[in-house]
């Protein structure tokens, strides 16, 4: 079974993740972690809960959901997991922290690249990997069938969907990448987005006015 735990970081104010299944195995999904508090707060949870990080994932590479990227990879010797259309939009996320005063040492080193119909094993718990671009060109969203629910990233909110105005973002794509990747999901599943709060898939097709 697996247990999802979400912090909030960062002046952005982003959701990032950490997953764990009861054999202690855990991976981070977006790790948003900027000011050396959040840092050592994920630190504190992991070692209290004697947890092996076994993998270091993002939804897409904006720069929110990357600044604790380098801390999480050289703490606990992980490689990054992307899709390989986002590479540029990491690349370019420390030209962005400057934007917002915000500088950060980005993560340089080897990457694995997912793409859709992948799926990420922790123990005997899988996560399908969905391919959601339109918030940015290689967002990614991670589906639990077993336990119903998904993590969207920036792609789908609480009645709201992800701003489209960013370098690579496309309205047309994210509608339909939302309409035909996460709205067919069953309607009891929870939507955990990269920021504010749980919705469900039933609720979006009722009352985001986004979708429509």
């Amino acid at each position: 079974m697996l247990h999802l735990q979400s912090f909030t970081c960062n002046p952005i104010q982003e959701n990032s993740y950490l997953i764990y299944n009861d054999q202690k195995q855990c991976l981070f999904i977006d790790p948003g972690f900027y000011f050396p508090n959040e840092k050592q707060m994920i630190k504190d949870f992991v070692d209290q809960h004697q947890l092996q990080p076994v993998g270091l994932i993002n939804t897409h590479c904006h720069l929110d959901h990357v600044f604790g990227n380098l801390f999480i990879a050289e703490t606990y010797e992980l490689k990054l997991q992307i899709h390989e259309k986002e590479i540029p939009v990491l690349d370019y996320a420390p030209v962005s922290g400057l934007t917002y005063n915000m500088p950060f040492d980005n993560y340089q080193g080897e990457k694995i690249f997912l793409t859709e119909g992948d799926v990420i094993r922790l123990g005997e718990d899988e996560l399908a990997v969905l391919f959601t671009p339109g918030h940015s060109p290689g967002s990614l969203s991670f589906y639990c069938a077993a336990q119903d629910f998904v993590i969207s990233g920036d792609a789908l909110f609480k009645g709201s969907i992800g701003r489209t105005d960013l370098p690579g973002g496309d309205h047309a794509t994210l509608i339909r990448s939302i309409k035909e990747k996460l709205l067919v999901l069953p309607a009891s599943t929870k939507v955990y987005s990269g920021h504010g709060p749980v919705t469900t898939i039933e609720m979006e097709k009722r009352e985001n006015p986004f979708l429509m």
